[in-house]
């Protein structure tokens, strides 16, 4: 966005460039929550138009110098690369002409991928003549180029230099859409792989992919408006973002690798793949390392700080759900039917919903136990144990269900690949009408008054809040863990917003998570 704005210091060079930039970049975030769908069929027409443009007037400028198609000849490459002392430098360069094809794939969820194929053949010649073009008016003007003027809008008529100018900042809008888009689709992963706290997601269409976090955008916004106020200009912005855009294709290429391991490709090809690959990024690698100094420290202190988080967040949780204690099923199931059956005891619900940590239906959670038994005993008609299991497979949308006792307890697994929403609610429903058209439940209400109407019984989801106590006796690493888990579980949003449930049928219980990882002392009793 700030290389296009910059554009305008061509037809006015009093223009105060990043106030612009700053509205251009507030503009990009405020329209996000319309959804990707309604911008792209807004962006599209635009986007061919833009290609048009560059590809024409890299044509009509072709002619002044044909000796520029000796560019596809790799031989002059090699030779100035190995004749320049500052050959790193040159790398560096033309690694920002590669940038942007790796927005393709953080694209391919709200695009999909017969688009962005059929689309990149088209973008990738027009590009190629713009910057023939281009090469063609740096051979014929070399004095002028020698003084700062921008090729791009050089080979611009200059009627059209203004419109040129308008054209780039479009341009700039809808390829920053790129960032955008790429980054819900990686924090909704990230969330649902257990990586990163629960965060409130919207899907502002029914296209499959096509998400909005609120609060990536907002935080996306600041770290913009921050980069701008930090640089202020392009040239400086770009040492940052050529380094990040290095180390996103090398970190690409390394996951690539141990996936086609994973899927028993033969160990010669991977091992070809990788090494040509990580030769040719590894060499754009080092030549953007000389920018460190220049901006690309601000990219990687970003990686540590969002790397840091996710790092913490997955061992704290993995070290959480360790210290949770199960019971059988079969111990507890009596228990559980004692409860419903004592008349005593006011009915809370008709139907008691937990979210359960537990993975095997066989088992169940102590402290959902304590919470129906002991903190309040809380009788209803059927006990849900509901397990949202989040699989590798990205579209997945499936259950399995267990019925403990008869029209009693019901333990339900959800399969829900990373990128399907967490819609529990709308879930659980749809797997209750298969279970009474399979006539294994019975959902009309207990109350015979509503009974004998046909009137199907009210649901209550419990949520269990887990909360670190200071009782605990663990090492000092654990209770660090657990302690940063507190604290970055305030990034996130609560269980109830993130899995769409009603707030008003929904209760939060908070009980503690005592670790005890020794014997500890016991206090002894004194004889009188």
């Amino acid at each position: 966005v700030t290389t296009a704005v910059e554009g305008l210091r061509i037809v006015a060079p009093s223009t105060p460039v990043m106030p612009v930039v700053i509205g251009v970049i507030l503009l990009i975030f405020m329209m996000q929550r319309v959804g990707t769908g309604r911008i792209g069929r807004c962006f599209g027409p635009f986007m061919l138009a833009w290609f048009l443009m560059l590809g024409v007037l890299g044509a009509v400028n072709l002619p002044a110098c044909p000796e520029v198609l000796k560019a596809f000849n790799p031989w002059y490459a090699v030779k100035l690369l190995v004749s320049s002392p500052s050959w790193f430098m040159i790398m560096g360069a033309v690694f920002l002409c590669t940038t942007g094809a790796e927005a393709l794939y953080s694209d391919l969820g709200h695009c999909g991928r017969r688009n962005i194929t059929a689309s990149w053949m088209f973008v990738k010649a027009m590009l190629i003549l713009n910057y023939l073009g281009q090469g063609a008016w740096l051979l014929t003007h070399a004095r002028e180029a020698a003084g700062g003027i921008n090729p791009f809008y050089a080979v611009m008529p200059q009627w059209m230099t203004l419109a040129g100018v308008a054209m780039s900042t479009g341009a700039a809008i809808i390829a920053s859409q790129a960032l955008l888009s790429g980054s819900f689709t990686i924090f909704s992963e990230a969330v649902n792989l257990g990586f990163w706290p629960r965060l409130k997601i919207d899907y502002p269409s029914t296209e499959k992919g096509q998400l909005y976090v609120s609060s990536v955008n907002w935080c996306l916004l600041a770290g913009c408006l921050l980069t701008v106020v930090i640089f202020r200009d392009s040239s400086h912005i770009e040492a940052a973002y050529g380094l990040a855009v290095t180390i996103a294709m090398l970190t690409t290429t390394l996951l690539l690798a141990f996936w086609l391991r994973l899927r028993g490709v033969n160990m010669i090809v991977v091992g070809a793949f990788f090494t040509f690959f990580m030769t040719v990024e590894g060499i754009f690698f080092f030549a953007n390392m000389s920018k460190f100094v220049h901006g690309g420290w601000f990219s990687l202190m970003i990686a540590a700080v969002v790397g840091s988080i996710m790092i913490v967040w997955r061992n704290s949780t993995r070290r959480r759900a360790s210290f949770i204690e199960y019971r059988r099923m079969a111990d507890s199931a009596a228990t559980i039917s004692a409860v419903k059956a004592d008349r005593e005891i006011p009915k809370y619900a008709s139907n008691l919903v937990y979210l359960s940590r537990s993975g095997d239906p066989s088992l169940v959670e102590s402290k959902l136990l304590y919470s129906i038994v002991n903190k309040q005993p809380k009788r209803a008609d059927h006990y849900w144990f509901v397990h949202i299991d989040h699989v590798d497979s990205p579209d997945e949308l499936s259950y399995s269900v267990s019925v403990a006792v008869p029209e009693t307890i019901y333990v339900v697994t959800m399969h829900l690949g990373f990128r399907v929403a967490p819609r529990i609610s709308v879930y659980l429903r749809q797997i209750v009408e298969d279970l009474v058209a399979s006539g294994d439940l019975d959902l009309r209400s207990g109350y015979p008054s509503l009974r004998r109407e046909g009137i199907p019984g009210d649901f209550r989801f419990i949520i269990l809040h887990r909360i670190f106590s200071p009782t605990s006796i663990c090492g000092a690493t654990t209770a660090l863990l657990m302690r940063l888990h507190d604290i970055l579980r305030h990034i996130g949003v609560s269980d109830t917003s993130a899995y769409g449930l009603d707030t008003s049928v929904v209760t939060a219980e908070t009980v503690p998570l005592i670790i005890n990882t020794s014997s500890g002392r016991r206090i002894v009793r004194e004889e009188c």
